[in-house]
C-alpha cells in the first residue's frame, strides 16, 4: 500500500518546503546586492549601478511573492488566525483607495462613492487593507487608457443580517456589474504575484466573498468582448457587518 500523502494533505507541507527553499538563497542574494548598493569604496559605472538596482528591485519582488506564498499556505492549513479589531469597513476602503497609485500613468483613476461609514465589523485591519489594495490594483491594471473606476460602498439588508457591499467597476458600469449573475473572480493577474489569491482567502476568512459579473446568460450583451471586459474589470466584495 502506498504511503504517499494525498495531494490535498501534502499541499501545506509542499508549500512550506518551497517557501523555505526560496527564502534561503533570496536572503543571500538580497544581502550581497544591498552591500554593493551601500559600498562607497566600490567604483561602479552608472550602468552597473542601474543593473544592481534593477536586480535588487526584482529580488524584493521575489521576497514579496514568497511571503504571499507562505501566508496562503498557512491560511489554507489553518496555522494562522486572522486578528480581530473593531473597525469600519467603509472607512477602511476609503483610506486604502486613497493610497492606490496603480495605472495613474495611463490616466486611470479610482474614486470612492456611497456610504463613507456605517459598516462596523470585527476584523483583521492590516489583512483587510492588504486584500482591498490587491483587488483595487488588479482592477485598475485592466484599464488600457483614460477611465475612472468607482468603488461604491453600500449596505444590503438580508434575512440573516446586513452585508457591507463594495462594487468595483468602471464608471457607468457599477450597477450593471452588481446586477449581473455572479461568476468567479479571476485570480490570474500577471504582475501581482499571489496578492489576489491571498486577498480572496482574507475576504473568505472574514465570512465574506468576492465575485465578478458572470459572462453569458440572460443578462449578457450582444458584445462578447464587452462582457469579458466587464467580468475581468469588475469585482464585488461582500462582508457581514455587526449591527
Amino acid at each position: 500500500m502506498s504511503t504517499q500523502p494525498e495531494p490535498e494533505n501534502g499541499y501545506p507541507q509542499l508549500m512550506s518546503l518551497a517557501v523555505h527553499e526560496f527564502r534561503t538563497p533570496l536572503s543571500v542574494v538580497g544581502g550581497y546586492l544591498r552591500m554593493l548598493q551601500g559600498d562607497g569604496d566600490t567604483t561602479l559605472t552608472e550602468r552597473q549601478k542601474k543593473m544592481i538596482d534593477e536586480a535588487a528591485k526584482s529580488c524584493r519582488r521575489l521576497v514579496t511573492f514568497v511571503a504571499e506564498m507562505s501566508d496562503i499556505s498557512k491560511l489554507d492549513a489553518g496555522r494562522i488566525a486572522l486578528s480581530r479589531q473593531h473597525l469600519d469597513l467603509f472607512t477602511l476602503v476609503g483610506e486604502v483607495a486613497g493610497g492606490v497609485e496603480e495605472a495613474k500613468d495611463r490616466d486611470v483613476h479610482l474614486e470612492v462613492r456611497g456610504e463613507a461609514s456605517g459598516a462596523p465589523l470585527s476584523g483583521d485591519n492590516a489583512r483587510l487593507r492588504q486584500a482591498f489594495d490587491a483587488i483595487f490594483r488588479a482592477i485598475l491594471r485592466e484599464k488600457p487608457g483614460p477611465s475612472t473606476v468607482i468603488a461604491e460602498r453600500r449596505i444590503e439588508k438580508r434575512d440573516g443580517g446586513a452585508m457591507a457591499i463594495v462594487v468595483v467597476a468602471e464608471e457607468g458600469s457599477v450597477q450593471a456589474a452588481y446586477e449581473r449573475s455572479p461568476g468567479p473572480f479571476n485570480e490570474e493577474r500577471p504582475g501581482l504575484g499571489l496578492a489576489v489569491p491571498l486577498a480572496r482567502r482574507i475576504i473568505e476568512g472574514h465570512g465574506g466573498r468576492i465575485w465578478s459579473p458572470a459572462q453569458g446568460g440572460a443578462t449578457a450583451t450582444k458584445n462578447a468582448a464587452s462582457d469579458a471586459a466587464l467580468a475581468l474589470g469588475s469585482a464585488i466584495i461582500a462582508l457581514p457587518v455587526t449591527e
